[in-house]
């Protein structure tokens, strides 16, 4: 495993290029794997933990290729047509891979075991098998709800309605990639709306999907099964997660301004640039428009003072994975930021609250956490933050690369160890830093 030491920036400026929307690419590897006829895919992020899930799709007899640097085709078998003798379907890290693939196997008569590297395998996957169960899907699994889980599908899975204790899009991806086998429809009501790129694309490839807010304010989102998918061709868009770290560092780095162009701005993903905002960051969408279903904007950022805030438990969907680089700038705004309801945290691929609180602590930034919060006590300034430590990023690539961004304006350099799993959302976070004047280095 590489370690990367992160020394004080003398202020980042430039256009960065930013890979495509991890989220996006896997659900367009496996929502093409779905259409009759063959699709291309443009600026596919490819990351581990994508590549993992094209090779998952691979074993399961779906014909996919690189055909150049930025173009994939995927030849569609159509719903609920995957084949395959039992394979072995190593994840990886990919969280969302495996969860979404266990949906796309629920709904089609073929059996595959799942399975995963260390980190993933310690990952709960019963709110993802309760309901493929309920599908009519067998799964087989003696490791308390964790990988390794074996799964034959049903080929006609029922419609079934399912309430979602959590606002999960990967639940709701899962049960929706099982439910387009069936031949009624599949309802799925959630306590808030979660990411929407799975129905999304559905519909732009021709299902019907519809969505509706309920009396009590919970989201009823309704899938028609067995929709005709036509072969059209996407564009993913740049990933609003992984901008999110030259974003953030532009504005905590005095004398910084950055563009990251064709970022997805979709409305379930921007919680964090509407917190920065609040807080007092000087950003700015740029060139909106929309493209193959998505909404995508030119996003610029410059160095900006920032205040403490709340931010409320209502936005955690939208921003799920953005908090621990939320937390850097909170480190250094004026003023105390507490993030409420974000325990979903605590179940990444690492406890990101406990992380995150442990090695900001490790440095005098002063921190608080219960069970479902996060409250930062902001030094006012980056020259209040000392740096000069060593942080374990408990193999999860937004603790490692959130530490080498504060490393960028601390007075002594951070070494973050295990810097591998970077390359699973992030392959080219290191050079491309470093284009706009980040100081990383390997050790």
């Amino acid at each position: 495993m590489n370690s990367i030491e992160s020394k004080k920036s003398l202020g980042l400026s430039g256009e960065i290029k930013v890979p495509g929307d991890k989220s996006i690419s896997h659900r367009a590897l496996i929502i093409g794997s779905m259409v009759n006829g063959k699709i291309k895919i443009k600026n596919l992020l490819e990351s581990e933990d994508v590549i993992a899930t094209a090779n998952a799709l691979k074993q399961l007899d779906v014909k996919i290729n690189k055909v150049t640097q930025n173009e994939w085709e995927v030849f569609g078998n159509g719903i609920g047509c995957l084949e395959g003798s039992n394979p072995l379907l190593d994840m990886g890290n990919s969280g969302t891979g495996v969860r979404l693939l266990m949906g796309l196997v629920a709904g089609s008569d073929v059996e595959a075991t799942f399975t995963g590297d260390k980190s993933l395998s310690k990952r709960p996957m019963e709110r993802i098998i309760k309901p493929l169960i309920m599908n009519g899907a067998f799964v087989h699994n003696e490791n308390n709800n964790t990988l390794p889980i074996r799964i034959k599908g049903n080929r006609i899975p029922l419609p079934i309605k399912y309430q979602s204790p959590v606002a999960s899009a990967q639940v709701k991806s899962a049960i929706f990639l099982a439910g387009l086998s069936s031949l009624g429809k599949t309802t799925v009501i959630e306590p808030s709306l979660s990411r929407d790129h799975t129905e999304r694309l559905l519909k732009y490839l021709g299902a019907e999907v519809i969505t509706n807010q309920l009396p009590d304010l919970s989201w009823e989102i309704i899938l028609q099964g067995m929709p005709e998918l036509n072969p059209l061709d996407i564009s993913v868009p740049s990933d609003p997660s992984s901008a999110a770290f030259p974003i953030v560092t532009a504005i905590i780095t005095p004398k910084s301004e950055v563009l990251v162009k064709n970022v997805c701005i979709n409305k379930l993903r921007i919680g964090l640039y509407k917190t920065l905002i609040e807080m007092g960051a000087n950003i700015k969408f740029l060139n909106e428009r929309e493209i193959d279903g998505e909404n995508i904007a030119d996003i610029s950022a410059k160095s900006s003072s920032l205040i403490g805030i709340t931010v409320p438990k209502s936005r955690a969907p939208s921003m799920i994975d953005e908090y621990p680089i939320l937390a850097v700038a909170a480190s250094i705004a004026n003023g105390v930021t507490i993030m409420e309801g974000v325990q979903e945290l605590r179940y990444k691929e690492t406890d990101r609250i406990k992380a995150m609180a442990e090695g900001l602590s490790s440095m005098g930034i002063q921190t608080h956490n219960t069970e479902d919060s996060l409250t930062i006590y902001g030094k006012g300034t980056s020259s209040l933050i000392e740096g000069g430590v060593n942080i374990h990023s408990m193999l999860d690539h937004r603790i490692a690369m959130s530490f080498l961004c504060l490393g960028l304006i601390s007075k002594k350099p951070i070494i973050v160890n295990d810097t591998d799993t970077i390359s699973s959302s992030f392959p080219n976070f290191f050079d491309e830093m470093n284009k706009i004047g980040a100081k990383l280095n390997y050790i």
